[in-house]
């Protein structure tokens, strides 16, 4: 059987038990009986189990082939039953489009302890499984890495590697003088901002980095792409990364990346924007939207730039204490040489932006002025018809009428303040009309 049908099998029998342990598990959830909590779980855990199973059957390549073969639903149903020491592997091989699934985190992540510890084995990042404060002691790593940790497991990093790591609930917005900074120990400590670009929110999440005795610790309150990215890279590649301030220079190199993407998408977005904003007519919720569209560009286009400069900022911290090689100083330069384009990318969109914004509050000033042109021309016309209601309103039109009976002279008048009023709109429109017609004498 070659490999194709291989895993059209394995799809065909996976979609199957998917579809026969929902049967049977929505069978379960309809029942009424005793302990009936106990056996719904009893009975899922028995349909996880068997799927589990014939996942860790197949090898890496192979699960990577029926993730990209599966809906969405169907492939996070297969990827929870994946094991964690698998994941990084398949991530490897699986598709671009299904990889960002996975690696971009879901916003209602749970905020379990996550500790992930990394040594070199054969020039490349290697995930050492932490199951308890004896595996944790015997880790000799580069870098370890800590998302949300409980404070027992933020003392057991303290106690075992002698580091002051920070809360990550405690991490905020310091001043400069506080974020980088080197103890008498010898521990180097960095506070920095790191894009987490989501279609429905944009903000920048603080990230503490500690260098204590060639090892690197971060931590920080939840997942970012940036780090998951520089993991792939680093497990895929030999010689990617040979000590700490390599992965320190890495993830700082791979967070200016992630900002440049951020800076292409947003122009596009603007782009889709400025093709609204440049049509002939525009209404006043039409201008809404897009005022509303261009503040959240904007914001985000500020974040962009708060985050490259904390980034900037580090990095001339790192080159100014002198604690880099040579061959470091050059990657540093090299990432500051990218900040600059950034910088100008960024300074280009606000300029954009302004003027998408001004453009927008421009339309909206011309239907203002069209809607206060007709209020002045109903205004004139009425004008004249006013002056007459309020003569025919007088005594002294009763007396002079008082020969006509009172509905034919109430009639007439009222004919003629019609006619008066059409009289007056026609005269308008006609000293308008001439006027276009001049300038168009004019600048032909």
């Amino acid at each position: 059987m070659s490999d194709l049908e291989s895993i059209q099998d394995h799809r065909a029998k996976i979609k199957s038990m998917i579809e026969r342990h929902k049967l049977v598990e929505g069978l379960v959830h309809r029942q009424d009986m005793q302990r009936h909590d106990l056996v719904e779980s009893m009975v899922h855990q028995s349909n996880q189990s068997e799927l589990r199973r014939l996942v860790d059957k197949l090898e890496s390549q192979a699960v990577a082939r029926l993730l990209e073969s599966l809906s969405a639903d169907e492939r996070q149903v297969i990827w929870q039953l994946v094991s964690e020491d698998r994941k990084e592997e398949i991530l490897l091989v699986v598709s671009d489009s299904v990889r960002v699934e996975f690696v971009s985190e879901p916003k209602t992540q749970s905020q379990s302890m996550v500790i992930r510890v990394f040594d070199l084995h054969e020039g490349r990042l290697r995930q050492i499984p932490i199951y308890s404060r004896d595996d944790l002691a015997q880790a000799k790593p580069i870098w370890v890495d800590l998302v949300t940790p409980e404070d027992e497991q933020l003392a057991w990093a303290r106690e075992i590697f002698g580091v002051n790591l920070p809360n990550p609930k405690e991490l905020t917005d310091l001043e400069s003088s506080a974020r980088f900074y080197e103890e008498e120990s010898g521990e180097v400590h960095l506070h920095s901002a790191f894009l987490l670009d989501r279609e429905d929110e944009s903000r920048n999440v603080a990230v503490a980095f500690i260098l204590n005795n060639e090892t690197l610790f971060s931590v920080r309150s939840e997942e970012l792409p940036v780090f998951r990215l520089q993991r792939l890279r680093a497990r895929a590649q030999a010689g990617y990364v040979s000590e700490a301030k390599d992965v320190l220079l890495d993830l700082y190199a791979a967070d200016v990346e992630y900002s440049a993407n951020a800076l292409e998408d947003e122009y596009v977005r603007l782009e889709e924007v400025g093709r609204q904003v440049f049509k002939s007519q525009m209404t006043n919720e039409q201008a809404a939207k897009i005022l509303t569209a261009i503040s959240i560009e904007e914001d985000l286009n500020g974040r962009i730039r708060r985050n490259v400069l904390d980034t900037r900022n580090a990095l001339s911290f790192l080159m100014r204490r002198k604690f880099l090689s040579i061959p470091q100083h050059e990657d540093v330069r090299e990432i500051l040489r990218d900040i600059e384009s950034l910088d100008g990318h960024t300074t280009f969109l606000f300029n954009k932006i302004n003027f998408q914004m001004d453009a927008t509050v421009g339309f909206l000033n011309v239907n203002q002025n069209k809607d206060l042109k007709r209020l002045t021309i109903i205004s004139v016309v009425i004008m004249p018809i006013n002056v007459l209601a309020g003569i025919g309103g007088m005594s002294e039109f009763s007396m002079m009428t008082a020969g006509i009976p009172w509905p034919i002279a109430y009639a007439s008048f009222i004919v003629g303040m019609i006619a008066i009023g059409l009289l007056t709109y026609a005269s308008l429109r006609y000293m308008e009309d001439r006027r276009i017609r001049n300038q168009h004498l004019e600048n032909s």
